[in-house]
């Protein structure tokens, strides 16, 4: 595909095609979002090509600005001076020199000498940074030279890689017999391998220096942070997309780009790999590096010591040389995940750390959005912000997901930890018995104040007060009588010491409670209860696991949980709320905390940035965004751009109407009272009847929720609705079982093309679905397989929901009302519904030459507040009918139209 180039406004934007006119706007806006340091929402519906227009835009962008840049160091190093200009231009490292923080104020009065001695000093020290990045750039660039035009090199790589395997197995032979004859006197008789569960002797910071992480070696392999773009997604598969788009864009032979990913995806160590449990990998791995930092130091020490146990193994794929070329190869071309494994296995390199260690110089780093949006993962991660570029794709559910992320549920780990204690009491360390019993006390005092007691079964234990109550972070913390304890060194204490994975090492080994006969009964019963506490909201119960499914994998530790709960206790009192849920006994019962100002996390992200980008198919209303997320991370109005484009598709191609009676001239209003009438049903299996006689290929229908879509297509099943609707459409339903949706899938696919290509009574498929389900978001229904979209009533969320409640107060309390408009709480509910409606309806849709009609049965739909938050393109060619007669000449003479010239 030869690369069209595009200048728009003049800058040059390199394209594989000629782009569409929404494209070259798309990417002109963005280009001028990033060199002014905006902050940008960006809607282009599915099919326009949002992804190559992200590409290619901030790419361009990157290109000028390297160069740029190139341009200035050149200038200052020639001549030694910052040039002369009102800063607008300068790139960030000479904008960040002359930038005075509260630290470096000048004191008035100051003598002119003093601050042009100062200005001088700052040119000096800048030019010397920029000496040195430029050194290691050129070796850099180097290295990745000699790799593009000497292979041999990768495989002199290989070779050595065996030779030292081979060392490192006579070497630990070698050990294993001089251990043999070593006559040791244990502290006590302890399990193989039981050692790595005891706690190290822990030192707060304040005793000791925060160590930087890193040895001389992997101190070789940190480089500057180069300007970059930190591109975000929801799940692998769309960051695999990304990828494979900037592998076939114009720039995929120049542009470094990493992908960053977990243990569980990128590991090569099988020993690793095999133990399944992501919290196992990761456990394993941090020993593995730990073990091998303590025996660097054991043989830089000259002293020899008595060991207590024997030398620990480290992971054969974290060496510095091959880490470094690794990350050459990482840099030198684009790969996703997958391809990232297969180098790693190649090279004898871990992929997790060496794709980590190639951030630095990378210009495009793909992760997932909880990477980035929790800070603890993502300095853990290696990520800077500082003056970079970041953009969130797939971010309609951006709210969601931040207050998802940062909202916790309890786990109960009393008996587990307490066991803990008692097996190793004699070999840990006084501090770390003081914090174990701060954490025990914490626990004790967190079932109390459900209403129950530590020390009896929490099955059996029923509780006097039930219902949901929640408390503001001071009130709980009061309540609970911890208000005297530093929560956030107990934090500290469990993020550096690593209690949770020694605990989940130790449950994991022993299962079963290991206690005196007589407290097996109330220690199993804690084991059965923090079971039963998983993290998450609890909606309705879940269906029982039926014969043949996916069993659920075991939990990580409760521990974690407890750790993420403390977490989440220092946010501060009026961004977050705890949940108490009293259920019948304390088994039941729980404490949640909930995340209520989503902007507190994410002001952080936008602070550090140059420029964040917002980007989606479907992000109307983005009111959400502008109020929710942006205005209370503190973006000013002047440094927000919306930009919004139509589809690419025909006019003609979409016939959206909104219905508002049925055939038997039943008004269509799917309230929570009026939607499980009979005659409600039997009106919309008649007009599925009816649309299904016009529509040829897929039918999809969006029902509120799994229990509603059960109940209609029971009642059609009765009345004879179901019998009638098969003799034209075979009816697949939407199933609640991950593991089944592509079975199903399949069979709606192979059903449609078997139709088309035999003729008869049977014209394709129906396909009964959910709003929010596994088959509204995410999966292509393109051609014949979405021919009409149908959306049974308004998917409203539970307004009942003391979550949901807690929400909208919190925003009729901070948010302004503005004049003429409801309440923020009450537009919130509307805005979650419009969303689900708008990801629904952008299933059907997919490219320039494809067609669709879309059906909004409900007459709630033709209120401008309810038409105005539907995507533009869409909106703007909406047609309202009253009385269905009308709407279905419509939808047959639209589909013998469009079908006829197909």
């Amino acid at each position: 595909m030869a690369d069209k180039n595009q200048e728009i406004g003049g800058i040059h934007f390199p394209f594989p095609f000629t782009p569409y006119s929404i494209q070259k706007d798309f990417m002109a806006v963005l280009y001028q979002v990033l060199e002014d340091g905006k902050i940008g929402i960006f809607e282009s519906p599915t099919g326009t090509g949002k992804s190559l227009s992200l590409i290619c835009g901030a790419l361009s962008w990157l290109r000028d600005f390297e160069q740029k840049k190139r341009q200035e160091e050149a200038h200052l190093l020639k001549t030694g001076t910052a040039p002369s200009s009102d800063g607008k231009d300068q790139p960030p490292f000479i904008l960040s020199s002359h930038q005075k923080t509260p630290d470096t104020l000048r004191p008035p009065g100051e003598p002119d000498w003093v601050t042009q001695f100062v200005q001088k000093k700052e040119e000096r020290d800048l030019v010397d940074r920029l000496k040195m990045e430029q050194i290691r750039r050129k070796k850099r660039e180097e290295r990745l030279q000699q790799l593009r035009h000497n292979t041999q090199l990768k495989y002199a790589a290989k070779r050595e890689r065996q030779e030292e395997e081979e060392t490192e197995r006579l070497l630990r032979l070698s050990r294993d017999i001089l251990a043999a004859g070593t006559e040791a006197e244990p502290l006590e008789q302890l399990a193989s391998g039981e050692e790595d569960l005891v706690l190290s002797e822990y030192e707060s910071d304040e005793e000791k220096g925060a160590p930087n992480g890193l040895n001389e070696d992997e101190d070789d392999l940190e480089e500057e942070h180069v300007t970059k773009i930190y591109y975000c997604s929801r799940t692998h598969s769309q960051l695999a997309q990304f990828v494979h788009e900037v592998q076939r864009s114009p720039f995929g032979k120049d542009t470094r780009l990493v992908s960053l990913g977990s243990r569980q995806n990128l590991c090569i160590n099988q020993d690793v790999k095999s133990l399944g449990s992501v919290q196992l990998i990761n456990d394993r791995c941090m020993e593995l590096q730990r073990s091998r930092h303590e025996s660097k130091s054991q043989a830089e020490d000259q002293e020899p010591k008595r060991r207590r146990q024997a030398p620990r193994a480290a992971c054969p794929f974290y060496g510095h040389r091959h880490l470094q070329l690794f990350q050459d190869q990482v840099l030198l071309e684009v790969k996703d995940i997958e391809q990232l494994v297969a180098l790693g296995k190649e090279a004898g390199a871990c992929p997790y750390y060496g794709s980590r260690f190639a951030i630095p110089a990378a210009q495009v780093v793909v992760l997932p959005y909880q990477m980035l949006l929790h800070t603890a993962t993502r300095q853990a991660a290696g990520i800077r912000l500082q003056g970079q570029v970041v953009i969130i794709d797939e971010a309609h559910n951006l709210i969601d997901t931040i207050t998802g992320i940062h909202s916790t549920e309890l786990c109960q780990a009393h008996s587990q930890l307490l066991q803990y204690m008692e097996r190793y009491r004699k070999r840990l360390k006084a501090k770390n018995l003081m914090y174990i019993k701060q954490i025990l006390y914490l626990l004790e005092k967190f079932v109390a104040v459900l209403g129950g007691n530590i020390k009896q079964n929490p099955n059996t234990q029923s509780l006097s007060h039930t219902g949901t109550e929640l408390k503001t972070i001071n009130d709980f913390l009061f309540q609970s009588q911890i208000d005297n304890i530093n929560l956030f060194k107990v934090r500290r204490y469990c993020e550096k010491s690593m209690v949770s994975r020694k605990l989940f090492g130790f449950t994991e080994r022993y299962g079963a409670v290991l206690a005196p006969p007589r407290e097996q009964p109330r220690l199993a019963g804690f084991q059965h209860f923090l079971q039963s506490l998983q993290p998450g909201v609890t909606e309705a119960p879940t269906a029982p696991v039926e014969e043949g499914e996916a069993r659920v994998p075991r939990p990580a530790s409760p521990l974690m949980h407890i750790e993420g709960f403390l977490e989440a206790l220092t946010t501060a009192n009026q961004d977050g709320r705890v949940m108490l849920s009293r259920q019948g006994s304390l088994s039941q019962s729980s404490l949640k905390f909930l995340l209520l100002n989503p902007a507190v996390p994410f002001a952080q992200v936008v602070k550090e940035c140059r420029a964040v980008v917002i980007a989606g198919g479907t992000m109307q209303p983005v009111s959400d965004f502008r109020e929710q997320l942006l205005a209370c991370a503190g973006v000013e109005t002047e440094r927000l751009v919306e930009f919004s484009c139509g589809h690419v598709i025909p006019p003609d191609n979409i016939l959206p109407l909104v219905i508002c009676s049925g055939p038997s001239n039943q008004q269509l209003e799917f309230t929570y009272l009026k939607r499980e009438l009979p005659q409600m049903m039997d009106e919309t299996g008649r007009i599925l009847c009816n649309l299904c006689n016009v529509v040829p290929g897929g039918v999809i229908c969006f029902f509120p929720s799994y229990e509603y879509q059960r109940q209609v297509h029971a009642h059609w099943d009765k009345s004879g609705l179901l019998a009638r609707l098969a003799v034209r459409k075979k009816i697949f339903q939407e199933p609640k079982r991950a593991n089944q949706v592509e079975q199903v899938l399949a069979e709606y696919s192979r059903c449609i093309q078997c139709c088309g290509q035999a003729g008869g009574m049977v014209t394709g498929a129906l396909l009964l679905s959910v709003v929010g389900g596994k088959m509204s978001e995410g999966i292509n229904f393109s051609d014949d397989l979405g021919r009409c979209v149908v959306m049974v009533g308004l998917p409203y969320p539970n307004i009942k929901s003391p979550e949901l409640q807690e929400k909208m107060a919190y925003l009729d309390q901070t948010l302004p009302r503005t004049p003429g408009q409801i309440p923020p709480g009450k537009a919130l509910v509307e805005n979650l519904c419009m969303k689900a409606v708008n990801q629904s309806i952008g299933r059907a849709i997919r490219h320039q030459k494809d067609f669709a009609s879309i059906v909004l049965l409900d007459q709630r739909y033709a209120r401008p507040p309810i038409l105005a938050k539907l995507p533009a393109w869409i909106r703007d060619r909406v047609e309202v009918k009253a009385t269905f007669g009308p709407a279905f000449a419509a939808l047959r003479k639209f589909h013998h139209k469009k079908s006829g010239l197909s």
